[in-house]
């Protein structure tokens, strides 16, 4: 089933009562004209952005509904709570081994041992706000933006973004210069989604709201877009979004970039022109996995 851009009313962390009173009160003050300068207003914020941290609130989640456990929700008033955060937040300097001016309420992880995640020195920066499981391992520089959920195991390598309220699973590996676009508006709109063992070449970008499933493989330099379509040689289908679901790759896809002759009249007889779009040219198999097993010693 394709991913819907749904708010999430009966999450399973919305039925916790601290995370339902959570919830209101961040809507509440969503709604507000005026914040900036009520303590209350702060002080729920922090609170909503230590749950963020600690991998409590998602922007979005899998397996709430019943009928359709692989269906992802997006949770609107995650959203709402970061984008209050830059309407409480004003600019501070701050001194995390780097000089930063940013907004105050959204400050640059401090990392101890204790997390057990793996940052390598030079230039990397995690937004407070952005859950990186343990065993997550990242390399610089690489970015990670608020909102943003990294599960564990999955390598984030130099060049690399995850964007605000980005989705990525477990042992997934984000290559070098990798784009994870984020998307926080619309509030409604679905982030993008990597799941789980995902290989995520060089110079790939995912961008608006993509939804890439289990497994599949991006080689290096793919892009996908809500405009792009996608041709599976192998099923004989075309993949596209559509007004109220993304573009999704299917489980174990291996996505290559293509090209498609343009039709207009100056493009094939005078300019001979093609367009960019990706193509999968197969499914995963047992030889693509043994192309991939480098990860587990990068590990």
């Amino acid at each position: 089933m394709c991913l819907r851009a749904l708010t999430n009313p009966q999450s399973a962390i919305n039925n916790q009562p601290f995370m339902a009173d959570l919830k209101s009160q961040i809507e509440h003050l969503a709604a507000q004209g005026e914040v900036e300068r009520d303590p209350e207003a702060r002080k729920i914020f922090l609170e909503f952005r230590d749950q963020l941290t600690q991998g409590k609130i998602r922007a979005a989640e899998r397996g709430v509904n019943p009928a359709n456990p692989n269906q992802w929700i997006t949770n609107a008033w995650v959203k709402q709570g970061i984008l209050l955060g830059f309407r409480l937040g004003a600019l501070t300097g701050m001194d995390a081994g780097l000089s930063f001016v940013d907004k105050d309420t959204f400050p640059a992880r401090q990392f101890t041992v204790a997390d057990r995640i793996r940052v390598v020195p030079g230039g990397s920066s995690v937004r407070e706000g952005a859950y990186v499981a343990p065993s997550v391992i990242c390399m610089p520089p690489m970015f990670i933006n608020v909102g943003a959920y990294v599960d564990e195991g999955t390598m984030i390598d130099s060049h690399a973004l995850v964007g605000s309220c980005a989705q990525v699973g477990k042992r997934v590996h984000l290559s070098a210069a990798a784009q994870i676009g984020g998307v926080l508006e619309p509030i409604n709109a679905a982030p993008v989604i990597v799941e789980d063992d995902v290989l995520v070449g060089g110079n790939c970008g995912v961008y608006e709201g993509t939804l890439v499933r289990a497994r599949a493989v991006l080689g290096a330099g793919t892009i996908l877009t809500r405009s792009t379509p996608l041709y599976d040689l192998v099923k004989g289908e075309v993949y596209r979004a559509t007004a109220d679901a993304p573009l999704e790759v299917p489980e174990n896809a291996v996505v290559v970039p293509g090209s498609r002759a343009v039709k207009e009249e100056r493009g094939p007889w005078k300019w001979n022109l093609s367009l960019y779009t990706p193509v999968i040219v197969k499914y995963r198999d047992e030889k693509t996995d043994q192309g991939i097993e480098l990860e587990d010693w990068l590990r």
